[in-house]
């Protein structure tokens, strides 16, 4: 997820202009779970001092430091002096509902795994399943057993402690819950699978946030609690945040949210599916499509935005345009740690870190991934 996680963890990144991990929590409480455990590490307390003790939620929440980050068993470990009964685990970073988390939580056996209906499961973890239970693990097979892809939930009695502390290292040095899981089932305990109805996004990929940037707002209801002025046009379920302004001339198509305190236009187009963080200010004929555009980022006029996620405190000059299609119209390859990958969009923008600066009349090509407090040229073309 890099450069978006330069700055903060990975489940602090905005979907909706609320963080992940905020989402998770929210439709795990609506599902009946009161009590909250955070195992936190890279930049932990950003997490602490955003949640604290859960009140404002309606939850209650407690925190355990992984010092060292040496796996996922490692991770559920490190809880157990917090959990003396059945819990629930599951990632930070994985986007689920209510009915999903109730439907798991009602199966009864020791352990619980769920489930994804996939297309192409050789790109995940995959169950092997026997009579209703899980018999083998499989990651990232050849020639996949079946098409159920691990979704990363499980439901746990207090005895997977127990076989935490015998799960050796692996071939990654990390202690790793699958390995956990493997060697119960060898044991002789039924492990159960659910396979869940309904979306289900694991935010692995920097683009994978405008996926879940759309279905949130696919939920959402109009609400105007700024300020806007005559002759703007909004179309659709649009959220206008407490002290934003809206100049005249403004055309915004929802579902699009635009945080508190932003100012947006004269004259600009706001498309749908767009997501503006606190203080962003969008310019004089600017057009902003299906974007995630983090705080106090500022869009000068006469630029372009599509299918991009642009980092706070970013300064756009004029007419500066992203591109967001290739001419072939191929999908779109980016760099990830130095590899070419497809991300399986036609259309993807840029990912651009936090405080970087464009001159005027700069151009940024389709896939083009800038690092934080980069200073790009008037007229400098990145690709």
């Amino acid at each position: 997820m890099r450069p978006l996680t330069r700055n903060r963890p990975k489940v602090m990144l905005p979907i909706g202009n609320r963080p992940l991990l905020q989402h998770v929590i929210e439709q795990v409480r609506d599902a009946g779970i009161s009590e909250f455990v955070l195992v936190v590490g890279y930049y932990g307390d950003t997490i602490v001092e955003y949640f604290g003790g859960g009140s404002a939620l309606g939850v209650k929440i407690d925190y355990i430091i992984q010092e060292e980050r040496l796996g996922t068993a490692h991770a559920i470990g490190t809880a157990r002096s917090l959990i003396d009964d059945r819990f629930l685990v599951l990632n930070g970073d994985v986007m689920i509902t209510s009915a999903q988390v109730r439907t798991l939580l009602a199966r009864d056996e020791v352990a619980v795994m769920a489930a994804m209906e996939v297309d192409d499961p050789s790109q995940f973890g995959v169950l092997e399943v026997d009579g209703g239970y899980v018999v083998r693990l499989h990651e990232k097979p050849e020639n996949p057993p079946t098409d159920l892809a691990n979704a990363g939930i499980y439901v746990f009695e207090p005895e997977v402690f127990g076989a935490i502390d015998s799960t050796p290292v692996s071939t990654r040095d990390e202690y790793e819950i699958t390995r956990t899981i493997q060697d119960m089932i060898d044991s002789g305990i039924h492990m159960g699978y659910q396979v869940l109805d309904g979306t289900w996004l694991d935010i692995g990929r920097p683009w994978d946030m405008l996926d879940a940037n759309m279905e949130y707002l696919k939920t959402i209801s109009k609400a105007i609690m700024g300020e806007v002025e005559d002759d703007v046009h909004i179309h659709g379920p649009v959220i206008v945040g407490e002290g934003a302004r809206v100049r005249s001339g403004a055309y915004i198509e929802g579902p699009v949210i635009i945080g508190p305190d932003c100012d947006i236009g004269p004259n600009c187009y706001i498309r749908p599916y767009t997501s503006l963080g606190r203080g962003v200010r969008i310019g004089n004929a600017v057009e902003i499509k299906a974007s995630i555009i983090m705080d106090r980022t500022h869009v000068g006029h006469l630029s372009y935005v599509g299918d991009s996620i642009i980092g706070s405190d970013c300064n756009f000059g004029a007419g500066t345009k992203v591109a967001n299609l290739r001419h072939d119209g191929a999908n779109i390859k980016v760099k990830i740690k130095g590899i070419m990958v497809d991300s399986g969009r036609r259309k993807l923008g840029t990912i651009m870190g936090d405080n970087v600066h464009t001159g005027i009349n700069s151009m940024l090509n389709v896939g083009s991934v800038i690092e934080p407090d980069t200073n790009i040229h008037p007229g400098e073309f990145v690709k």
